[in-house]
Order: structure tokens, then sequence, then C-alpha cells
């Protein structure tokens, strides 16, 4: 039934950099994986080893990026595509932060699409990467689905066949980036008839999906979904996802998670001199929902100051947590 249809996890700020994408893919072989979004001035001007590395069982991984000058953009496909072999590259037009806002990208360019059609008639000249947009169903507080569907039919002239739909509005002056993550009101019914309305765009959901069932019925009426709070909250749904969407079998427990992820720790900690506690921390949702979860917390918290071997450190955590 889900054949073709594909699950993203969100590009998600201060969360999913390349540790925590490479703890995400030891549990989900087939869940599609984004950086953090990097503003382009930081890729071509900045430490582009330290910003765009990632390990190579990261794959299939997108590349985000925050700009709306043109060439600065197509010189960043260029980078993610000759230098690193992203699978592909997607201009954030969805970011509701003032600060964002000043550096004129993310949500505020819904109000100019002609800049999003330029970037990706660049990106085009000069590279074959696969491009695609994330952004809102509009900006404001009054929804208006004329508005959205005339961004997604000029941004797609250009050559953008694939989106991503946050379905909330951006409110830019009034509400902070958190609270516009929750306070404008979901509209899934928007997204579902862009796809109706562009069939031949590949069209993505995003917004407040946390469980099989919504994913499942999304699933009905749009290309595939796209997830990130619960996944960070909650990594081990990537397992259901796994098992429900994939219909892959995972018999992984979440101490073998643990435990594979120890020689990725370990090398980090040698070769680029990571903290553990760098890494670890993208783990403090694993035994969510599960008795002792609590005490995994805490142990986290004072992993930084612990001496001995990674592995002992690690699973020396998790003894008193029965799966």
């Amino acid at each position: 039934m889900y054949k073709n249809k594909k699950i993203y996890v969100a590009p998600m700020m201060q969360y999913t950099d390349k540790h925590d994408r490479y703890f995400l893919r030891i549990i989900s072989k087939n869940v599609i994986l984004f950086t953090e979004m990097i503003p382009t001035n930081a890729i071509i001007y900045g430490n582009k080893k330290k910003l765009l590395e990632y390990n190579q069982k990261e794959h299939p991984i997108i590349l985000q990026v925050g700009g709306s000058n043109p060439k600065e953009i197509s010189e960043c496909a260029l980078i993610a595509k000759n230098q690193f072999n992203y699978d592909g590259i997607n201009i954030n037009v969805g970011c509701p932060s003032k600060k964002v806002e000043n550096g004129r990208f993310g949500a505020c360019l819904m109000n100019e699409p002609e800049i999003v059609g330029k970037c990706i008639k660049e990106i085009k000249k000069i590279t074959n990467i696969p491009i695609s947009v994330k952004c809102r169903i509009g900006l404001g507080e009054k929804q208006n689905y004329l508005f959205l569907k005339k961004f997604i039919s000029y941004v797609s002239k250009y050559g953008c066949n694939k989106f991503y739909i946050h379905a909330r509005n951006a409110v830019l002056s009034k509400f902070s980036p958190k609270k516009n993550r929750t306070i404008p009101s979901l509209n899934y019914k928007f997204v579902y008839k862009i796809k109706k309305d562009f069939p031949h765009l590949e069209i993505i959901i995003n917004g407040g999906i946390d469980n099989i069932v919504s994913i499942q019925n999304h699933l009905k009426f749009v290309d595939g979904v796209m997830i990130g709070r619960e996944v960070y909250k909650n990594p081990f749904f990537l397992k259901e996802i796994e098992e429900k969407i994939f219909n892959n079998k995972v018999k992984t427990t979440r101490k073998e998670v643990l435990e594979k992820l120890v020689p990725y720790i370990e090398n980090e900690i040698k070769e680029n001199q990571a903290s553990i506690q760098s890494i670890t921390r993208h783990t403090f949702g694993l035994y969510t929902g599960m008795k002792g979860s609590k005490n995994w917390k805490r142990y986290l918290n004072k992993i930084k100051f612990m001496k001995g071997n990674v592995k002992d450190i690690i699973l020396n955590g998790v003894v008193n947590i029965n799966e």
C-alpha cells in the first residue's frame, strides 16, 4: 500500500546534526534525513568540512540551505553535489525566525516567489542535483489557499517538482519560532488540495504528525510525510515506522542501538575531538515511554564527567532498564 511513499525526518536547528543523523540511521534504514538549515554564506565563506561532512551511512541525506541570493544558492548546490555528494538540496522557505527574515530567507520568501524561482533556475544551470523547497501554507494569521496555490504554481514552473509543506501559516511579526510550531492552526486539507491541483508534483506533508495512524491517513492523499519533533522526542518511533510503513521487521533493541553507536562515538572522539555528550545528548528520548526512562536521562546529564572506556560508560546507563 505504501510502495513509493516516503518518510522524512525534518531539518531541525541544533538537533539534526551529523551525530543525530547517524544515531537515527541505526534505527531506520528507509527514512530520508535532512541536515540542519545552513545559511549559504556560512557554506561559502566558512569551514565547509565542519559544516557539511557526514558519515556515508547517513545516505539518503538532503542538505537544507537558507538564503535568497541565486548565485550563492547555486554555488552551495554545486558544493553539495560535487564535493560532498548530497542526495539533494532543499531551499528553506518556511523558517519563521526574525533573524532569518532579516537575512531575507525563510518564510518571508513566500512573498517573493520570483526570487525562489531564480534560485532554482541558477541551480539547474550548473548542476543536476535534485532540488526541493520547504514552505508553509501561507503567511499571517489568515489562511488563503489561493496564496499557496500561486506560490507553488510560480515556483514549480522553474523546475522544482518537490515541495515539503508545513501545514501551518507562518506568523512572522507576532509569534516566536517556537510558537509558530504550535499556535497557527494546522490545515492539512490545503496540502491535500495542492496535491490534487498539481498531481505531477511530489508533495510531502509536515506539521504535528506524531503517530502511525496519522501517517497512514496522510499517505492516502500525498506522496510523503515529514516528521520532526516526535522523532527527536521519541527516536524509537522510527522502528514502528520501519515495521508498519515500510513493512521491514526490525529486531534491534534500544540497547543494541546504543551498542552500535559505541564505535561511532569512539571514532568521533579520536578523529574529531568530539565530546561524548555532544553525541549522547541525541539519545535522551531513546527510552521514552519505558519504565526507567528518567534514570537514563539523569545518567546522560552526568556522562561528561565519567571516566573509562566508551562502551562501559554507555551501557552502564541501561543496566537497570528492562526492555
